[in-house]
């Protein structure tokens, strides 16, 4: 259950006025990393930001998210998966939902659940570790319709459960399942009901987003085996590349970056990134390398003709930050011993949560690592993306869920 810890309320008067910047799925609005908040703050206290406030929360990596005056928090508890609704400004548990929990890590890591759940259109989608994909209502927490992925289409086990946030177009429910015939299942967002399977694709650790190719909207993954765009109405497979390490012992979890009709994907594992240009049915790879950002799970940021993410693994030695040029895979700068980490573009700038629980202010330029501030937020390890909606940014470890104020 969680448990209401601290409230600084009396510093939160301009930001509760600002106007509302909602955050309802992984990597923000548009799932780039990208926030369009401005005028923030990043003179922060040599003592670190002070907490807004803070609850304690149950095991798992889904990150939080924000719609309206709703914060949605995914995690499990003892033996039960629970969506909680709590008041964005107080902390305060609005409602819950909460359902038995079967997964277990094979690794006893965590075994709490993987994917951020997806707001849309006043409904929470929340997919389990073992597949239990989950609609309630943002309002009042009411079950819509709920299925178990894993016991419908029969996927693979994966090394550490399942892991793909929704993505909700088009009043539909795109999910990497993994299955044979069922690479990709596409549901029915009021009901649940399926609307159409697609490939043999088995499941990756990534998330899908949405782009434009050719003058439709389309759906992209990074599967097990590669890069996937579908159709949206129907499913048909419009591109594919192979992009996946050799080592069976290895994931890929980076969401697909899209930029007009390029799009970059990153792993790790003797893998790399690489850049591929799709258009008139055809893919082709600008540049690919193991050097210039090999993610291993965060999703890096493009900014201008820039992207910026963390290069290795945080299982093998310190991860780099490191700026790297879009067009062609040139390293512009590195910054050692960084660690993994969450990136969001906000305010003409970058902010980076890493494994270390450290929040980062750092400028968004290829001339050189500026680091503007940091503070303390979380303990080692925190993986779950954050959250930044209305100036307040939302941040939590395998323990504690966190609110700070990042308004002037």
């Amino acid at each position: 259950m969680l448990r209401f810890v601290f409230c600084l309320s009396l510093t939160l008067g301009p930001a509760l006025c600002a106007p509302a910047g909602d955050w309802p799925q992984l990597h923000g609005p548009a799932r780039d990393g990208h926030s369009a908040e401005t005028r923030l703050n990043w003179d922060w206290p040599k003592a670190g930001l002070p907490l807004v406030w803070k609850v304690d929360v149950g095991t798992g990596w889904a990150g939080p998210v924000v719609s309206g005056d709703n914060l949605v928090l995914f995690h499990r508890v003892e033996d039960e998966e629970v969506i909680a609704c709590l008041n964005p400004v107080t902390g305060k548990e609005k409602w819950k939902v909460a359902y038995p929990a079967k997964y277990r890590d094979s690794f006893d890591f965590d075994n709490g659940p993987r994917a951020t759940p997806t707001v849309a259109n006043g409904t929470v989608f929340a997919l389990g570790a073992n597949g239990d994909l989950t609609a309630v209502e943002l309002a009042t927490g009411k079950k819509v319709w709920a299925r178990n992925l894993v016991n419908d289409y029969k996927p693979a086990k994966g090394f550490f459960g399942v892991a793909c946030s929704p993505l909700v177009m088009q009043k539909k429910v795109l999910v990497n399942v993994g299955a044979k015939g069922a690479g990709v299942v596409c549901l029915n967002a009021a009901d649940g009901k399926e609307i159409w399977k697609s490939t043999d694709d088995g499941a990756s650790y990534s998330s899908p987003t949405t782009a434009e190719f050719d003058g439709r909207p389309v759906a992209v993954f990074l599967t097990r085996a590669g890069l996937c765009v579908l159709e949206p109405t129907d499913g048909k497979a419009l591109y594919d590349f192979a992009w996946r390490p050799r080592d069976n012992n290895s994931v890929q979890a980076a969401t697909p970056i899209v930029w007009k009709d390029e799009i970059f994907l990153t792993v790790s594992y003797a893998t790399g990134g690489v850049l591929l240009k799709a258009q008139k049915g055809e893919v082709t790879e600008v540049w690919s390398n193991d050097k210039s950002l090999s993610s291993q799970y965060n999703t890096p940021v493009r900014v201008g003709d820039y992207l910026y993410g963390t290069h290795g693994r945080s299982d093998v030695g310190n991860a780099l930050l490191r700026c790297v040029e879009w067009k062609t895979g040139a390293v512009k700068w590195s910054e050692a011993k960084f660690g993994v980490a969450s990136l969001i573009a906000v305010d003409s700038g970058l902010l980076a949560l890493n494994e270390g629980g450290e929040l980062v202010r750092f400028d968004a330029s290829p001339d050189g690592y500026k680091e503007r501030a940091r503070s303390a937020l979380l303990t080692k390890p925190t993986r779950p993306a954050p959250a930044l909606a209305n100036g307040l940014l939302y941040a939590r470890d395998g323990k504690t869920l966190v609110c700070v104020s990042l308004k002037k």
